[in-house]
C-alpha cells in the first residue's frame, strides 16, 4: 500500500513539476521538444508547450524523489521519463487528430502519462500487475478531478 502511494506521488512529480516550474520561470528555457518543427501534416509534432525544461524538471523530481525513498535514482529517472514520453505520446496523436496544444482529451490526457511508468514499475518492483493498473487509473481520475481546481487557484493555464 505505501509503495503505491509512493509511485502516485511519483506520477504527480512527474506530471506537475513541469507546470509549477513553468510558472515559476515563466519563458526561460522554454524550448519546445519538437524544435517548434511540423509533421508531414502540416502541424506541430508535440506543441510549443512540451519543453525540454518540463522534461528535465519531471524526470529530475521523480530521480531525488525515488532515490530519496531508496528506491534508486536510476528507477525514478526511468519512471519520470517514461511519465513525460506518455505526455508526449499523448500530445503527438492529438496533433495527428487536428487538437491544438492545450486542446482536452479524456483518458488520452491521463493515461499513457500514468501507464508507461506504471508498467515499468510492475516489471521493476514487487508490485502486482493490478496494482499498477489501478495507481495509474487513480492517477487520471485525479488529474481530471483536480485539475480545475489548479486552474481556479492559478497554478494552470488550462482547466485540464
Amino acid at each position: 500500500m505505501l509503495l503505491s502511494l509512493e509511485l502516485f506521488v511519483m506520477l504527480v512529480l512527474a506530471n506537475g513539476s513541469p507546470v509549477v516550474v513553468a510558472r515559476l520561470l515563466h519563458n526561460r528555457w522554454d524550448w519546445p521538444v519538437d524544435g517548434d518543427r511540423l509533421w508531414r501534416d502540416g502541424r506541430p509534432v508535440f506543441g510549443h508547450s512540451k519543453t525540454w525544461r518540463g522534461l528535465a524538471s519531471g524526470v529530475l523530481s521523480c530521480l531525488l524523489f525515488a532515490a530519496w525513498l531508496g528506491l534508486g535514482w536510476i528507477f525514478g529517472a526511468l519512471f519520470g521519463l517514461l511519465a513525460l514520453l506518455g505526455d508526449l505520446l499523448s500530445s503527438f496523436i492529438k496533433r495527428r487528430a487536428g487538437l491544438v496544444s492545450s486542446s482536452r482529451a479524456l483518458w488520452l490526457d491521463q493515461l499513457p502519462e500514468a501507464l508507461l511508468p506504471m508498467l515499468m514499475a510492475w516489471y521493476w518492483l514487487p508490485l502486482a500487475l493490478w496494482q499498477a493498473v489501478s495507481v495509474a487509473v487513480l492517477f487520471a481520475i485525479a488529474n481530471v478531478v483536480v485539475s480545475p481546481l489548479l486552474f481556479r487557484l492559478g497554478i494552470r493555464k488550462q482547466p485540464h
